[in-house]
């Protein structure tokens, strides 16, 4: 799929969720007011295969341990590499990779045969997606649960790294927006 091929489809996919009148649309435009950094979490399948998704449902939760927080759609084709390799890997993607945030929102097979990425040390943890993040943090599963349509993982960070001079994504009202930050 060629690159505006896949920004037309991504962008069609997103307007036809926005459908005026719904609760569902409603919750979105609220939570769309509140700018969040945009992280392509990753994992392994059971054969070894590389998955990731982007998303926005990340935070930190605790110091001691140090723990953060994703929240996974059901529907996710990673999900199920999530849940079988006993951890993933959060990227946050730099600012200078828009098109690495779209890729990952696709169902697209080969997403990662599009992009450069590396193993991490810790075997649960996912692909790093060194060249287009500005932090990566590498984690093994310490909770999950089931939250209406998502599954909301609790991660250990056990590795990590932030690449300097780069500045974050950023998602807000449904757009990529700069921070227009000098590193």
């Amino acid at each position: 799929m060629a690159e505006d091929e896949l920004e037309m489809s991504v962008d069609s996919e997103l307007a036809a969720l926005q459908l005026p009148g719904t609760r569902t649309n409603l919750y979105r435009e609220l939570l769309s007011s509140f700018p969040a950094g945009v992280t392509v979490v990753t994992a392994f399948d059971a054969e070894q295969r590389p998955r990731g998704l982007t998303l926005i449902a990340f935070c930190g939760v605790s110091l001691e341990p140090p723990l953060v927080l994703v929240c996974v759609d059901r529907a996710s084709n990673t999900l199920p590499a999530i849940q079988h390799s006993g951890g993933f890997t959060v990227n946050v993607i730099g600012s200078h990779s828009p098109q690495v945030a779209r890729l990952m929102a696709t169902k697209a097979g080969d997403k990662f045969e599009r992009i450069p990425w590396r193993r991490p040390e810790l075997p649960e943890g996912g692909p790093i997606l060194h060249a287009d993040s500005a932090a990566h943090i590498v984690c093994k599963t310490w909770q999950a649960r089931e939250a209406g349509d998502h599954w909301i993982f609790i991660g250990e960070v056990m590795e990590g790294a932030a690449a300097e001079n780069q500045q974050p994504l950023v998602f807000h009202r449904r757009a990529f927006v700069d921070l227009g930050l000098s590193g």
